[in-house]
């Protein structure tokens, strides 16, 4: 039960991260956003990390955990910066999110390949159906490659690669690992990153309060509630497991999006969404051992 509840707290948190953060990229450059963003993040993962007693075994890590953090650090890098891209150029956060569901089908076949998992016909059932409804989503109507989807559909895409990517990585080494300093190694990393990247765009420090008070709120709720609660979630419970509770954050980001932007997706990309989380629902039923199919 804590596992579900640590997956339903982060479901909720990770919504938000969408809303705040488009606001915030709305006015600044990602490079101002990140600094600030990861700083917020830095601060209270390890001010976190310090009360949970955590950084005391940092001093008997080996090479192999350091490696493992090193990974996880540039994976990091990786999924961040697509993913806030792609919030930065999709004009709806929840058309963002409901595509964003295209990661547990990408994980789902990862880990078939990689950890020879089995795969039923119904999680290819639900793969079908998260996939058809990605292309709802992001189909326009053009007639040429690059009039076909809806821009910042690619970038979701390779968000979801390395997201899922990164997923294996935690689940092998959570038990190693805490999720306490998982999370503070990542943040260390991205805010790393951010400053570099401020450095490289030459981007001033100084930003609009209304950001920065998007960013604070999205901060506290995305990069340290949001994530730690699932690499606890991901200690307790099946990472297919969690990946139910995760799928309805969709539905969370277009209540949001609807009363901070007054937006809505297009009908025919509400749709889209619908599919999708039916697919993935489908997928985390079937993996989580809730639907009796023959492997």
């Amino acid at each position: 039960m804590k596992g579900y509840l640590f997956a339903g707290i982060a479901t909720i948190a990770f919504s938000n991260i969408y809303i705040f953060s488009k606001a915030a990229l709305n006015e600044v450059h990602l490079a101002q956003f990140g600094v600030y963003w990861f700083f917020i993040a830095l601060v209270l993962n390890v001010a976190w990390l310090v009360k949970s007693g955590g950084h005391r075994a940092i001093r008997q890590f080996r090479g192999r955990q350091w490696r493992v953090l090193a990974l996880l650090g540039v994976l990091e890098i990786l999924t961040t910066t697509s993913f806030f891209l792609s919030v930065q150029v999709i004009p709806d956060p929840a058309v963002t999110s409901f595509l964003g569901n295209m990661f547990p089908v990408i994980l789902t076949v990862m880990g078939i390949v990689f950890l020879r998992e089995r795969f039923t016909w119904m999680e290819s059932f639900g793969a079908v159906l998260a996939l058809l409804g990605a292309f709802i989503i992001s189909y326009q109507g053009g007639t040429t490659l690059s009039d076909l989807f809806i821009p910042g559909t690619g970038i979701v895409l390779i968000n979801a690669l390395f997201a899922s990517t990164a997923s294996l990585v935690v689940k092998l080494n959570v038990k190693s690992l805490t999720p306490e300093q998982m999370n503070t190694n990542r943040v260390v990393w991205l805010f790393t990153f951010s400053v570099i990247m401020l450095l490289v765009f030459d981007q001033p420090l100084s930003i609009p309060s209304s950001a920065l008070l998007n960013i604070g709120i999205g901060a506290c709720l995305g990069p340290f509630l949001a994530v730690l609660m699932i690499y606890h979630s991901f200690s307790l419970i099946e990472v297919s497991k969690s990946s139910i509770v995760q799928s309805t954050k969709g539905v969370f980001v277009l209540i949001g999006s609807f009363f901070y932007f007054h937006t809505l997706p297009l009908p025919h990309q509400l749709v889209g969404g619908a599919i999708t989380v039916l697919g993935v629902v489908i997928i985390s039923l079937s993996r989580a051992g809730l639907l009796k199919t023959k492997k």
